[in-house]
């Protein structure tokens, strides 16, 4: 099977209008930004998010959100952008906001093939309604669904043209998750290399979970600073 596709363009050209996306990311950090831009272009429309987050109003989901793509967010952190908020008070965008374990979990299930599970976080509350409730040992606990997608979309450090890829620090967040709980995972690199250059030890997401990959480029960094001073005077 070839994975390998020329650009991120190429890479999102079959996702149609109402299509269920996973996004890798937290905050700004390790988010597909070559493939949000390429979705901005495509047009496709009446999507549902599935991201930790909502970007900011000019950067990552921002731009999606901007453009009117995006139907429903499912999201467990959506400050920091305006224009989220106008959408969601003025009832143009549909939002289900989930406590951030539940939403990783609900990922993490849908990859292993469970298909529900049962937690305590949201018992109580708004999230609980319409939602079964069992107990355990004298505590109620909530029934979450496992969250799937028709597609995944995630950014990695390095990949190899068969799909294996390595993540850098904090940046595989959500990533490794989602990207075993889309029906298509997509992935970008900034580093992309021939199959044996990665040490196999090191491969966080293994390539049978990936099916396009391409070599991403121009990104942003918009959360990493550089700290330096001067040598101290003597």
């Amino acid at each position: 099977m070839k994975k390998l596709v020329a650009d991120a363009d190429e890479a999102v050209r079959d996702i149609p209008d109402a299509a269920v996306i996973m996004l890798g990311g937290f905050g700004l950090c390790g988010i597909p930004e070559n493939c949000i831009d390429a979705l901005t272009r495509s047009g496709a429309r009446h999507l549902t998010c599935i991201s930790n987050n909502a970007g900011v109003d000019d950067f990552g989901l921002g731009l999606l959100l901007k453009t009117r793509q995006i139907k429903k967010m499912i999201s467990s952190y959506v400050g920091e952008n305006a224009e989220f908020e106008r959408q969601l008070l003025s009832g143009e965008l549909e939002v289900d906001l989930l406590p951030q374990g539940t939403l990783a979990t609900r990922i993490q299930m849908a990859g292993m093939g469970i298909p529900a599970f049962f937690t305590p976080a949201g018992y109580g509350t708004e999230i609980a309604i319409g939602k079964e409730v069992r107990e355990f040992h004298g505590k109620p606990y909530l029934m979450e669904l496992a969250l799937h997608a028709d597609f995944a979309i995630v950014k990695a450090w390095k990949g190899d043209t068969l799909g294996n890829l390595v993540f850098r620090k904090t940046t595989r967040n959500f990533s490794t998750s989602m990207a075993k709980a889309g029906n298509i995972t997509i992935a970008e690199v900034e580093h992309l290399v021939q199959p044996g250059e990665l040490d196999p030890d090191q491969v966080q997401v293994p390539g049978i979970y990936v099916h396009r990959i391409f070599q991403g480029g121009n990104y942003q960094r918009r959360i990493e600073r550089p700290t330096v001073r001067l040598a101290d005077s003597k």
